[in-house]
């Protein structure tokens, strides 16, 4: 039969199994971390004169509260700190704004509801500048520990930790909220003489890690690799639930990307992140199952809105322009990121997705290749009344009159950039030959775990391959199960909500990634399928 060009074939080198080894390999030029070369705490600025003043907080008697974050790592960073003053038998208050009535983070409202005499933010404060004023107005001392990148001038607060300060010679910036924390409990138990195990908590910095899409090279790699070995056995009693109710007894990271952050982070979109803080801090295996069923429950709901939202905002969208922005009345906060993120892998560039609730808008914006969507909203900053994040993702808010002035403005700084700065990064290896695909090359790719940011899992293309056979399956019908290959070489395929029955008989290119399928005790080399061409 004639051949087809495939799309994506330009250029794409022809594998071998020494190929595949050395592009993984170098995508770690500082080597495999282990846990023993992990930096000391003290190297984070500020983090010992925030440990100091905790020490002294306990000593003192005075009264603590912790303010997290309503995603995943702002909850799991909530769970460590109560977690570790549990252990040191100190009473803390613990809270988590609500998404809808208090917004993001630490505010004067916030300050205002509480009683404290010191208050440690995790997964949030490097903008909260009205705060920070209130907290000293009140006469209360304000640690903020974050990931988030800072503006040019800082609040006011006693001390911030946080690895993107210009300050801070930090040898990792790029790790989450929820390991700041995690090194202040560190400094903590260093100071306070105590003997506690920190790897007791790798199981739920694990979680916090993959879900804050954190890259998983350099010193990240070991704790996820860890926390993943220590989640397929925790006694935690939320990951107990979680195994009995996905059915699974060993984690990779996509499980949680796909299977376990989604449920968590369905409490603070939906309705209010304290159900999932509670889950993560179940005291018994019947707490925590009523709790997974609950985030199941919010979950599911979470989905039907967001489908629904996602249909309106691509009406909206203009394919022309260089940066979406697109608004609606009354859109749920809760899944306008999800949306922004929808509009991005459709339309391969930058999205902004807004609620308008009266004479406010506030959303979230997700970005694309190598644009700083950040540096575009600092360069926009006239017509917010706020925003924060990174360079692929942010927060924003402003008044809904001004978005149109938002659009503008954003797009004009967007349309300056190198338009190679927009191309997704597919991370397609090559074309990889049947030949190459056996257990020798599933021990080699299973060395690089876990995949993720900045180590995705290789993609390859397969070209000229026969469809043996072909059935759609699901309970919907909307999967694809195949079988391809030849009479001397079959490999098992499976495409999610796929487009198009293809025939068997018929030779296709196929791009995906391989996996390790296990069923009834029997392991197969199986074929995620990515697209058919």
């Amino acid at each position: 039969m004639t051949r087809r060009s495939t799309p994506m074939e330009g250029g794409l080198p022809l594998l071998t199994k020494e190929k595949i080894e050395a592009i993984l390999e170098a995508r770690f030029g500082d080597g495999f971390k282990s846990l023993r070369e992990l930096p000391s705490p003290s190297q984070l600025h500020d983090m010992d004169r925030a440990a100091e003043r905790i020490v002294r907080a306990i000593e003192k008697k005075e009264r603590i509260v912790v303010v997290g974050d309503y995603d995943v790592d702002g909850v799991v960073s909530t769970a460590l700190m109560e977690e570790f003053f549990e252990i040191v038998g100190y009473p803390v208050q613990s809270l988590i704004p609500n998404r809808f009535r208090d917004g993001y983070g630490i505010s004067p409202n916030i300050v205002d509801r509480i009683e404290a005499d010191l208050v440690v933010t995790v997964d949030n404060g490097i903008t909260a500048f009205e705060a920070a004023e209130r907290c000293k107005a009140r006469g209360i001392d304000l640690i903020i520990t974050d990931h988030h990148t800072p503006a040019e001038t800082l609040p006011d607060a006693f001390a911030i930790v946080n690895p993107k300060k210009s300050e801070c010679s930090f040898a990792y910036p790029e790790i989450c909220g929820a390991q700041v924390a995690w090194f202040l409990i560190g400094a903590l138990k260093q100071r306070m003489g105590i003997d506690l195990k920190m790897g007791r908590f790798l199981d739920l910095l694990a979680l916090a890690i993959v879900a804050d899409v954190m890259p998983l090279i350099s010193i990240n790699r070991p704790l996820v690799q860890k926390g993943l070995e220590m989640l397929s056995a925790s006694r935690r009693p939320a990951f107990e639930a979680v195994r009995a109710y996905l059915g699974k007894s060993r984690f990779t990271a996509e499980d949680i990307g796909y299977g376990i952050a989604p449920r968590i982070n369905s409490a603070g979109r939906m309705e209010d992140a304290s159900v999932a803080l509670r889950f993560l801090r179940a005291r018994n295996l019947g707490e925590a199952s009523e709790g997974w069923l609950a985030l199941d429950g919010l979950n599911r709901k979470r989905r039907r809105i967001e489908a629904e939202t996602t249909q309106a905002a691509l009406e909206q969208a203009d394919p022309g322009a260089p940066l979406l922005v697109v608004a609606g009345e009354g859109w749920h906060e809760g899944v306008v990121g999800i949306v922004a993120s929808r509009l991005v892998d459709r339309f391969k560039k930058p999205a902004i997705v807004l609620s308008i609730d009266g004479e406010r808008a506030k959303g979230s914006g997700r970005s694309i290749g190598d644009v700083d969507l950040f540096g575009l909203l600092e360069a926009s900053r006239e017509v917010l009344t706020g925003f924060g994040g990174h360079k692929m993702a942010a927060g924003l808010s402003l008044k809904a009159g001004d978005i149109e002035a938002l659009r503008e403005r954003i797009c004009d700084h967007a349309a300056r950039l190198d338009p190679s700065l927009f191309l997704p990064k597919e991370n397609v290896l090559g074309v990889l030959p049947v030949g190459e695909i056996d257990w020798e090359l599933m021990e080699i790719l299973n060395r690089y775990e876990p995949y993720g940011e900045a180590n995705q899992r290789p993609k390859f293309l397969i070209k000229n391959i026969s469809v043996i056979d072909a059935n759609a399956i699901g309970a919907e019908k909307n999967h694809m199960r195949l079988l391809l290959g030849d009479k001397n070489f079959s490999l098992q395929a499976i495409q999610f909500g796929f487009e198009k029955m293809v025939s068997p008989g018929r030779n296709i290119d196929v791009s995906g990634t391989l996996q390790v399928n296990e069923f009834n005790g029997r392991r197969s080399i199986q074929l995620l399928v990515d697209k058919i061409y």
